[in-house]
């Protein structure tokens, strides 16, 4: 067992909790982005044995983070918003040195690669202007329609989730289910984690083998798409100019973020 992935998984699980922070973006700052997808579409296949070692610290990090820290989170973007959210932005930014390099911009990136990289960073920016269901009331409860609705959101947030530059909790409060997932979580809602979780699961298991295929096949554009994303994402998780002393704590946590996440990967990937 990778018992070090245990730590990265509460990392990328925080993170997951954020409206416009992508647990894939993290995944690439921690060095582990690519044997990600590959251990979860060769976990789903007759070698999984060989997989198990590195998925299961990740997966229980991640579901500690989900369980005990959704409320911490909730309580750091309606307390302290601004600094919370420029930590991330940090965070976010600091993993694009580490990107261009694996992906030799200017020895690879033609016209048409940075082309395709400004398009998805003002699409993804553009997601920033629309209106997300903040204050819809949580599912508390199962039938026929909401158990469909509730697993197709885990499957459409969970493909977000492994792609670097969009937030699976974004994607939820596109929905209008955000709510209903911090709410299943924090008080232990057992059938609509349930639910929620299996979409996940199998969104996990689509978008791993797509990225992978793309990532093989059509390397330099696929990190022309990424790049593009994660730029843009940082304009969806900007909260606007800060005011007052928090203006200084809001630098001091950008700062903070930045630093962690280009110090993390100076960091010798895992083999």
């Amino acid at each position: 067992m990778e018992w070090k992935n245990l730590l990265r998984g509460l990392l990328i699980g925080a993170t997951d909790l954020i409206p416009g922070v992508s647990g894939g973006t993290v995944a690439f700052v921690l060095g582990i982005y690519d044997k990600l997808l590959a251990s979860i579409s060769g976990f789903f296949s007759r070698d999984w044995k060989k997989h198990i070692g590195f998925l299961f610290p990740l997966a229980l990090g991640m579901g500690t983070a989900l369980l005990v820290l959704s409320k911490g989170i909730d309580y750091l973007l309606t307390e302290h918003k601004e600094p919370t959210q420029f930590f991330f932005m940090g965070l976010v930014l600091g993993v694009l040195p580490y990107l261009m390099k694996q992906a030799e911009v200017k020895r690879n990136f033609s016209t048409k690669h940075y082309i395709v990289l400004v398009i998805l960073a003002i699409l993804f920016a553009s997601l920033g202007f629309l209106n997300t269901q903040e204050n819809v009331e949580p599912i508390t409860s199962l039938n026929m329609t909401t158990t469909i609705g509730l697993f197709f959101s885990g499957w459409l947030a969970s493909m977000a989730m492994l792609l670097p530059g969009i937030s699976g909790s974004f994607v939820l409060l596109l929905l209008g289910v955000y709510s209903t997932a911090i709410n299943a979580l924090s008080t232990l809602n057992i059938p609509l984690i349930i639910t929620i979780g299996a979409g996940v699961i199998v969104g996990f298991i689509v978008s791993s083998k797509g990225i992978q295929y793309l990532l093989s096949h059509f390397p330099h554009l696929t990190y022309a798409m990424i790049i593009g994303m994660i730029v843009g994402s940082v304009f969806v998780i900007y909260p606007g100019m800060a005011s007052g002393v928090s203006i200084a704590i809001s630098i001091i946590t950008f700062l903070l973020g930045l630093i962690l996440s280009f110090s993390l990967s100076l960091i010798k990937k895992p083999s």
